[in-house]
């Protein structure tokens, strides 16, 4: 794992970020709409939009990209292995969480999601900018690594085995609608057998700029439906965007999670894939 000069973890509120703008080693990412990057965002903050954190194929649209896609965002993100990126959105952590997955599956770890994204930052009146930052090529870019993707990252069939043996914890965070089948977002509509239902945005609090609940009260209500922290759990949505926030949850609730970057796209859009309708009977 890399080091550098912040004293941040990966949750960092905007308090914590605001003395160090302009640092040289620190890359403030943007992944709010274009339209609200250029009307505000953080000082000196690069904007990039999400088509750069996924690949698509016919049956599932979220997948992490290949090591050419991963060294492209790391040119675009222009980052060394001694900067550190914190990463912020405008809807509560979902496309900021991704990008953190992203870089952890290639082997860059100096990551932070600040809470709250640009809501929280607006919230404390904190400075802002209309300026497109310009940013000088660095010449010792980060190498793409990923001999651990799959720390980070399972596939169909590596799930779908794990799920018949009864390895693993699945934990569904889409919308209860979509959960049960009666949104249909795929060539099929419900649930993966044994997936448990908690919807990403809950861990929000929306009265208080979209910044996380209490990681306690989160993991407290994760218990309450059954799940254990002491066993590991692979998270999924639609197209591993929501899961992106789910996945940052998971890590600082200190649980071994993967995200199943297939997604609901792949699984439900299979004709072999086995699919539960209707509320969990667990």
């Amino acid at each position: 794992m890399t080091t550098n000069a912040f004293d941040f973890g990966l949750l960092i509120e905007a308090e914590q970020l605001v003395p160090h703008l302009g640092s040289e080693k620190l890359r403030i990412v943007d992944l709010t709409r274009s339209s609200v990057y250029e009307q505000l965002h953080i000082p000196h903050a690069i904007h990039l939009k999400p088509k750069f954190l996924v690949r698509q194929e016919e049956q599932a649209t979220g997948l992490l990209p290949d090591d050419e896609g991963l060294q492209q965002l790391v040119q675009i993100l222009n980052i060394s292995p001694e900067h550190h990126v914190v990463v912020y959105d405008d809807e509560g952590g979902a496309w900021a969480g991704r990008l953190i997955w992203n870089l952890h599956c290639m082997g860059f770890y100096n990551t932070s999601l600040l809470n709250g994204g640009i809501h929280a930052w607006l919230g404390a009146n904190y400075p802002t900018s209309s300026e497109v930052e310009e940013v000088q090529p660095i010449t010792c870019l980060f190498e793409v690594e990923t001999s651990n993707v799959d720390q980070h990252r399972i596939d169909y069939s590596n799930l779908i085995k794990k799920i018949e043996n009864k390895t693993c914890q699945v934990w569904d965070c889409r919308t209860a609608e979509e959960y049960t089948g009666q949104r249909l977002a795929a060539r099929r509509g419900g649930h993966i057998p044994t997936a448990r239902h908690f919807e990403w945005s809950t861990a929000l609090n929306r009265q208080n700029h979209l910044k996380l609940h209490p990681l306690e009260r989160t993991q407290q209500r994760l218990e309450q439906l059954g799940f254990q922290f002491d066993q590991p759990v692979v998270v999924y949505c639609q197209s591993h965007h929501r899961s992106g926030l789910a996945y940052i949850i998971g890590r600082l609730l200190g649980w071994d999670i993967q995200a199943y970057d297939g997604a609901w796209s792949e699984w439900g859009n299979r004709l072999d894939s086995p699919i539960i309708t209707g509320e969990s009977p667990e």
